[in-house]
């Protein structure tokens, strides 16, 4: 005889739909066969789906209460969604399927993607540089080939799915026959089992090994940027496609360059005889020394633009698009330790300028007066 319904969920005989529809959620969430281990889950969550059917329809459980199972005989076929209403069906439908349904075949995945920094000097960003870089990976045993046998054997097929690594199964549920689709828990999807692993690898087929790589930083890379090595990656599963490696750039601070976007900054000091007279100077690049000339009453601050002696702008296709350029900025340097000759010599300046200064007292003021002089603020 078929068991009670209300006693398969669970639930006393005037309960409500609200609690009828919980007492099902709780028991498909515990007996679907998908996430259960017992041995009889598929014909409990048939006769528990067969009960909510039945007890969470009004008309069908008004003829249960009143008859029995021996009242449902008529027109059981014909079952409809007379007590639902839009969210209860999908509420229901995904208590009872989870996540796993539609599931598709898994097969050998795909290795994993690895990640290492690599710290480079500040001209090697400028003009490029090849860094070896050292970092763990899982790569193809070499004892078994990365098939995961022991020597002399092989992967089988796998017999409960005969090699598709798919099973297919028929639900009735009160939407109907809805047949499911999910990996095989033999083999995991991938089709094939190995009766005998290879002891080297324990049948993964992969061995974490220590990898040393040559890679090519382009010119222009800035902090933070990545690059990436196709096919350096962990090795995959019996065969499949492996993952990619993806190298941070670091870059060292500089002495005295700065970068700003593709342009290099470059503080110089000259004193003030350079800058009032003019001068030619060597400046630093990172080409090498560069001749710059410095006009007659250069001021503080001053920034001479050299081009095309900044970063190469590097495009996201890895090509260049010319290059940025180097700001040198002048640092006038005021004079602290005279001595008699230079002082003398700023007295009969100081004079040409209508200034009477004394060595002792108003030194000071008249050298920030000339600075200003210097700079265009003296009238």
């Amino acid at each position: 005889m078929p068991r009670d319904y209300y006693e398969l969920l669970g639930v006393a005989r005037d309960a409500d739909t609200d609690e009828i529809k919980r007492a099902f959620r709780q028991l498909a969430r515990q007996y679907h066969p998908d996430v259960s281990n017992e041995a009889d889950a598929e014909e409990k969550f048939k006769e528990i789906n067969e009960a909510y059917k039945v007890l969470s329809d009004e008309q069908q459980r008004a003829r249960y209460d009143r008859f029995g199972h021996q009242g449902l005989n008529e027109g059981m076929g014909g079952f409809g969604a007379g007590g639902f209403n839009v969210d209860d069906i999908f509420d229901i439908f995904n208590s009872a399927f989870g996540e796993q349904h539609g599931a598709q075949r898994r097969g050998n995945r795909r290795g994993q993607d690895r990640r290492v920094n690599v710290r480079i000097e500040f001209t090697d960003a400028a003009f490029g540089v090849e860094k070896e870089v050292e970092f763990q990976r899982l790569e193809s045993c070499e004892q078994c080939d990365g098939s995961g046998a022991a020597t002399g054997s092989g992967p089988t097929t796998c017999s409960t799915c005969n090699g598709s690594g798919q099973l297919r199964q028929v639900q009735q549920t009160f939407l109907g026959s809805m047949v499911r689709t999910h990996s095989c828990p033999n083999c995991g999807g991938s089709g094939k089992v190995i009766a005998k692993p290879c002891r080297s690898c324990d049948g993964s087929g992969r061995k974490r090994q220590r990898a040393l790589l040559n890679v090519k930083i382009p010119a222009g890379v800035s902090e933070g940027i990545q690059i990436q090595v196709r096919g350096e990656g962990d090795a995959g599963e019996r065969g499949a496609a492996p993952g990619n490696l993806f190298v941070t750039v670091q870059v060292k601070d500089h002495d005295f360059f700065r970068r700003e976007d593709n342009n290099i900054l470059l503080d110089i000091p000259v004193n003030i005889a350079q800058a009032t007279l003019g001068d030619t100077i060597e400046v630093d690049t990172v080409d090498g020394p560069y001749k710059l000339s410095l006009p007659p009453g250069t001021q503080a601050g001053k920034i001479f633009r050299l081009r095309g002696r900044g970063f190469p702008r590097l495009r996201s296709d890895g090509s260049h698009a010319g290059r940025g350029d180097q700001l040198v900025t002048v640092h006038v340097q005021t004079p602290t330790n005279l001595n008699e000759e230079q002082r003398t010599l700023f007295e009969q300046l100081a004079k040409t300028f209508g200034e009477d200064v004394s060595p002792t007292v108003n030194q000071r003021g008249f050298v920030n007066k000339f600075m200003d002089f210097l700079a265009g603020d003296e009238k």
